[in-house]
């Protein structure tokens, strides 16, 4: 919330710079972000009166004005190209030597042959302001010759704060004052409410068909209005300086009743309203706001209507229909209570939020709206004058809050602030916080909280207030003392940064996502398993909870593709929130990858190539060989919905599935717009973690000794089997086995393969004997010959 010092001043005053409140604001829990002064630099623009003018001799455009309020008081002689320039209004008239925004400097010149001497000024040339349409025209009472500064006051700072979002009852000039007045034991001045007498008998009639959503509204119907009198130049001000924009009388009026008392008020126009005021539910309606934005209402959104129609959605924003226009002459305030239930989350849900659901959401003084209507009543009859009917107020007394009781002990008061503090000063400080004392005995003291501070309602929110208040750089520090104790860190886990490592120096990049997902891209990828939905997400599209990583990769992977990046190398670690059969929700840390594109990066000696299934599979490879246990894993073909039939497989550790390999399936591709095969992988964390003890071994000394063998097989075994058949017969003296070919033939009547297979032997502590690795040998050949019919090629 942005806000005038000068404004909160008017209030509360303390003897403290804008420095120290500042930093009391922010030590208090009312952080402040920026502070920033009302007005740029600028010097030498006074208010001018414009005494004539003329049309310019060369110039259709042009005018020539003598203006009052130059240097010592004489006529200046000014060029003015503004469709506004006339006769009798003030406006903001820099003089020769004026240094407006931007250090822009006035210089004596000559337009088109007529000398002029100064400048006549709009709101954008000061930056006061956003209207450019012609010069600013002052109210008829400006001093003329006076500084503009010193009579708009600008001499003053704009402080933007940053509310948690318990503390509603500070989103107001009034709340800000109570603070600071709290804080410096300083009396606050609150805004006058007086009632006005009513001089019509015209009113509205109210029913409230939904009181848990709206237990109070406040009406009031105002006739024979002037809307086209302006704003006051106070009132446009300090709009400005709150950042809200001035769009004529009766909207400025409930924008700043809004901002100097805390409650959102509307305006209807009385001539559209058809009957009476009905609070009700929507009915799956149509209601055009007053952004020219048409939503669909359902059932659960609370909204202001009339006999016939839907009028606004309540604590949100008003229709254009019903909205105030330039011939308007009668209008209805609204002034309501809403449940903060009702309204969390619908202003997101149809994104519209504005100030007034800003603070409906997060709590409005159930005991304001009367308030608000007579102090809006009062300045609409100053500004536009007209009569006031009577004030309606229809209400569901057991629907509105009711103020909490609470006791505080002093006890747990010390307890909890490591310190005594005196009751005396306590009670004092529950006082000026506008707490009503009930009872106090030996124990504690007993407390009615204000209407205004709907957040206290336990004995630890005024523990917390008293903290606040007191301050608590006045609290005494301590450092704690306890036992602790090291926690063992297994060798035989591997840490998660091991196989990031890995990846990264396999020039992969790491992908950071959302744990929410679209639902739709969700069902694509993992449609046999119902994610959670949010109950209350960011956006429709990110309103589930993932139960894989993929379709956070495969986003991040269309982005790139969409943004000519052909290369794409990236993986996630990260929670996935599986749902259980009881409905109870598992999270597991789990790892994946993607890749899709050229092999290697782009570059004069890089090849043209593809990625395929084994470049995701050797980079799966490399990071769990990281558990010093890579015989343990293996490769089985299988089926995922999310891969292609014929390039997927499981991922298996000693026979347990630890998670999916393969490649996109090609519906899918389709479905997502993808020209390129993308390939994927996926494993559990917890399941691949486990790892080798490391353990030293001498490194042998004596020669190894290496065997080729290629084999022709069957094209259906796979490669994997018949490795592990080969290294179960080799016995313990192979160190390394390795596949470093397949050949397939292109004949279609021969559907076979052959696979070569590199075996290298060593011993520790001696060199081996021809008749041992012999004998090696004939067990692998013999073996493979027996479980796959292999047979050794010449």
């Amino acid at each position: 919330m942005k806000f005038s010092e000068s404004w909160l001043r008017q209030a509360v005053n303390p003897a403290i710079s804008t420095e120290e409140l500042v930093a009391q604001l922010t030590m208090a829990g009312l952080e402040v972000d920026a502070v920033d002064p009302a007005a740029p630099p600028m010097s030498g623009v006074v208010v001018g009166d414009i005494i004539a003018v003329e049309q310019h001799p060369d110039a259709d455009k042009l005018r020539v004005c003598q203006v009052a309020g130059g240097v010592d008081g004489e006529l200046a002689q000014v060029v003015c190209g503004a469709p506004n320039a006339r006769v009798g209004i003030k406006v903001p008239f820099a003089v020769v030597g004026a240094k407006l925004p931007g250090d822009f400097a006035i210089k004596k010149a000559k337009l088109r042959g007529v000398e002029s001497f100064g400048m006549l000024c709009a709101q954008t040339e000061l930056q006061l302001g956003d209207d450019d349409a012609g010069l600013w025209e002052l109210p008829a009472d400006a001093p003329v010759g006076s500084d503009l500064i010193d009579y708009l006051q600008l001499n003053d700072n704009i402080i933007e704060v940053d509310l948690t979002p318990n503390r509603g009852d500070c989103l107001s000039i009034r709340g800000l004052a109570r603070e600071v007045g709290v804080l410096n034991k300083v009396a606050v001045t609150e805004q006058s409410c007086e009632p006005i007498a009513a001089t019509i008998a015209d009113s509205v009639s109210v029913k409230l068909e939904a009181p848990d959503a709206c237990a109070r509204y406040v009406g009031r119907v105002i006739r024979n209005l002037d809307l086209s009198q302006p704003t006051p130049q106070w009132m446009q001000e300090k709009l400005r300086r709150s950042g809200v924009r001035s769009l004529g009388p009766a909207v400025d009026v409930t924008n700043y009743v809004l901002l100097e008392l805390g409650q959102p008020m509307h305006a209807f126009d009385l001539s559209k309203i058809d009957g009476g005021i009905v609070v009700r539910m929507g009915r799956d309606e149509t209601l055009k706001l007053l952004d020219d934005s048409n939503v669909k209402i359902d059932s659960s959104t609370l909204v202001i209507a009339d006999h016939s129609k839907a009028l606004a959605m309540a604590g949100i924003m008003g229709g254009d229909e019903s909205a105030v226009g330039d011939t308007t002459t009668d209008i209805l305030f609204e002034s309501a209570w809403f449940n903060p239930l009702a309204i969390a989350g619908k202003a997101r849900n149809y994104g519209k939020h504005t100030d007034s659901s800003h603070r409906f959401e997060r709590g409005v003084d159930a005991a304001l709206q009367v308030a608000a209507i007579e102090r809006a009543t009062a300045l609409m009859l100053e500004i536009c004058g007209g009569q006031a009917g009577p004030v309606v107020v229809e209400e569901s007394a057991e629907h509105l809050p009711t103020a909490a009781t609470i006791t505080l002990r002093d006890k747990q008061l010390a307890q909890q602030l490591g310190m005594s503090i005196a009751a005396t000063e306590v009670d004092d400080i529950l006082a000026r916080l506008g707490l009503t004392l009930v009872s106090r005995d030996e124990q504690g003291s007993t407390w009615v909280a204000p209407s205004w501070r709907f957040d206290l309602a336990i004995e630890q929110d005024l523990v917390e207030e008293v903290a606040r208040v007191f301050g608590y750089n006045n609290l005494p520090t301590s450092t704690p003392v306890m036992a602790l104790e090291l926690q063992g860190k297994p060798e035989t886990e591997q840490a998660l940064s091991v196989f990031r490592r890995q990846l990264i120096a396999g020039g992969y990049q790491e992908a950071i996502t959302y744990s929410f997902v679209d639902p739709d891209l969700q069902k694509l990828v993992d449609p046999e398993t119902a994610a959670i939905a949010l109950q209350n997400p960011i956006s429709a599209d990110m309103s589930v909870m993932r139960t894989s990583l993929w379709p956070g990769l495969l986003s991040t992977a269309i982005y790139n593709l969409n943004r000519q990046q052909n290369r794409v190398r990236i993986f996630e670690a990260g929670q996935c929130f599986v749902p259980g059969e009881q409905g109870e929700l598992t999270q597991n840390m789990a790892l994946a990858g993607l890749i899709c594109g050229s092999r290697t990066p782009t570059g004069w000696t890089a090849s043209k190539d593809k990625v395929d299934f084994f470049d995701l599979k050797g980079d799966l490879e490399a990071v769990l060989a990281h558990t010093g246990l890579a015989e343990q894993f293996t490769f089985s073909a299988a089926q995922h919905p999310a891969l292609h039939p014929g390039q997927s497989a499981a991922v298996l550790r000693n026979g347990e599935q630890v998670g999916w390999i393969g490649q996109l399936h090609p519906g899918l591709m389709g479905q997502l717009d993808l020209n390129t095969a993308v390939y994927l992988f996926q494993v559990d964390v917890a399941k691949i973690s486990t790892s080798r003890l490391p353990k030293f071994s001498e490194v042998s000394k004596f020669p190894a000794v290496r065997r080729d063998l290629a084999f022709l097989v069957d094209g259906q075994i796979a490669s994997a089997d018949l490795i592990s058949e080969a290294r179960n017969a080799a016995g313990e003296h192979l160190i390394n086995l390795k596949l470093f070919d397949v050949y397939v033939s292109k004949d279609v009547e021969n559907k076979g393969k052959s696979l070569a297979l590199g075996l290298t032997f060593q011993h520790s502590s001696r060199t081996l004997t021809d008749e041992e690795i012999n004998t090696a040998i004939d067990r692998v050949i013999k073996k493979l010959d027996e479980k796959f019919n292999a047979e050794l090629r010449g």
